[in-house]
């Protein structure tokens, strides 16, 4: 009778994970995981380093109708949230790196997987919009490019996310220094902590005149809050080790979200949630990409080198963004600063279609370590160029390889070669041939590490922060 029993009750829990698994199956909507140029890697959902793109789209389709007009449900829409999750193997630590919506970078052509057309490759257009023309895959595809990581899968979710979500789970805790009446969001908060939920969740995350200076950037600030304060929520309600409580989360989830198709399995879904639920808060890092003024439009922001560079390199080789310690052609009488150019890209692995015993090659030494200069000589000797020269140059905080017309191969292989990203190799009409310009930042060694920005760490998910009223 026990026997009986017991596989009665096995059969009962079978049936039912099988009818949550299809109706999560039925729930979820898909796209390509890329809009041309990325690949999936063979890493496992359950045991490896994972990286997840967290996108939320402005379209105005469908149940989002209510926040803007007929137009603006057009195509794709735009993704007004860019959070790029980042899950170590041992799911110690997760990283929450955040792009500003305003961000100027380069754009790889990308092809619509429903009308098969294909759009070029920008070399400077605004990140939120890469997904307007081909899909969630081309954002993925210009993450990949411009941070030269290899991102696992994306989650995009819509405005009717939130307020589900929020509704689900009973309230999340936010927190500002001064009243808060937003009429453009519909935003409004007392001085202090208060609970939101459904639209005014919606309308924290979303207002830009009510908290901070008005800018996108603000709002960035409210999402990392807004998601530390879930993430502490959800922790001590014990929702990640309750089964029911997952279920219905997953189940209000779905219903709004588009997903790769490596993740359209609800399995991979709860297999995810499950890493997540013995997480330290503290390892939980909120980060923001290193940005600047646009030059060409104040209005705008590009990326912060060599801030962003390092952030990178640190999220490439998986440190912990929570103990992360971890110039212009120059003149024997002169030098100025380096300037940002493209990041990510590839180092060439094709052999040099050159002679290195005939390339122009001089190292200049700005890096303040006497006879540092000697030592990149040396290496560059023992790879086989001969024509070189070293001179003391002025103080640089980072180092940057120059080229002037033709060679560009030659200034990208030995970039290569001592590790230097694709951002640091400069063009350059003062100089003839190739200068590598060593800065503090590369003072010792042949392989270099770009140094992580300090404050990198905008808060964890352990600490509860306030928010500041607009114009407080």
């Amino acid at each position: 009778m026990t026997a009986a029993v017991a596989a009665f009750v096995l059969l009962g829990v079978i049936v039912f994970a099988g009818y949550w698994v299809l109706r999560l199956q039925s729930n979820l909507k898909q796209a390509p995981l890329s809009a041309g140029s990325a690949t999936a890697d063979a890493s496992s959902d359950a045991n490896d380093r994972l990286q997840i793109l967290i996108m939320g789209s402005d379209t105005r389709d469908g149940a989002n109708k209510e926040y803007g007009s007929q137009a603006d449900s057009a195509g794709y829409g735009n993704s007004d949230v860019m959070i790029l999750m980042d899950i170590s193997a041992d799911n110690r630590q997760i990283s929450m790196t955040s792009f500003p919506r305003d961000l100027m970078v380069p754009i790889p052509a990308c092809t619509d997987p429903k009308t098969k057309q294909t759009y070029p490759a920008q070399s400077a257009g605004q990140l939120n919009s890469a997904m307007s023309e081909a899909g969630p895959g081309c954002l993925l595809d210009t993450i990949n490019k411009i941070t030269g990581l290899t991102v696992d899968h994306f989650l995009l979710a819509d405005f009717n996310a939130v307020k589900e979500l929020s509704n689900t789970i009973g309230g999340v805790q936010v927190c500002v220094n001064a009243a808060v009446d937003d009429p453009a969001s519909g935003l409004k908060l007392n001085a202090g902590t208060n609970t939101v939920q459904g639209e005014q969740a919606l309308a924290f995350l979303r207002s830009r005149h009510g908290v901070g200076d008005g800018s996108d950037l603000s709002r960035i600030k409210s999402q990392q809050a807004f998601l530390a304060s879930l993430a502490r929520k959800v922790k001590s309600d014990g929702t990640l080790t309750d089964v029911p409580k997952m279920l219905s989360i997953a189940d209000t989830i779905t219903r709004n979200l588009t997903v790769d198709s490596g993740l359209a399995n609800p399995r991979s879904l709860l297999t995810i949630g499950s890493r997540l639920k013995d997480v330290d808060l503290s390892k939980v890092a909120f980060v923001t990409v290193p940005w600047e003024p646009y030059v060409n439009d104040p209005n705008r922001v590009q990326i912060k080198e060599p801030d962003a560079e390092g952030l990178f390199q640190a999220m490439r080789e998986g440190r912990d963004l929570t103990a992360p310690k971890g110039a212009a052609p120059a003149s024997p009488s002169d030098s100025a600063s380096a300037a940002p150019t493209e990041t990510g890209a590839a180092p060439r692995s094709a052999p040099p279609a050159y002679n290195k015993a005939i390339q122009p090659v001089s190292v200049a030494n700005g890096s303040g370590v006497q006879g540092r200069a000697q030592e990149i000589l040396g290496h560059l000797k023992a790879d086989g160029f001969a024509q070189l020269q070293t001179f003391a140059a002025a103080p640089s905080a980072t180092t940057v390889v120059y080229y002037s017309t033709g060679f560009e191969d030659v200034a990208t292989d030995i970039a290569a070669r001592f590790g230097l990203p694709a951002a640091q190799v400069q063009p350059s009409t003062a100089i003839r041939g190739v200068q590598f310009y060593v800065g503090s930042d590369f003072t010792a060694g042949e392989k270099y590490s770009a140094p992580v920005p300090e404050n990198v760490v905008a808060q964890t998910a352990a600490d509860a922060t306030c928010q500041a009223a607009f114009g407080h």
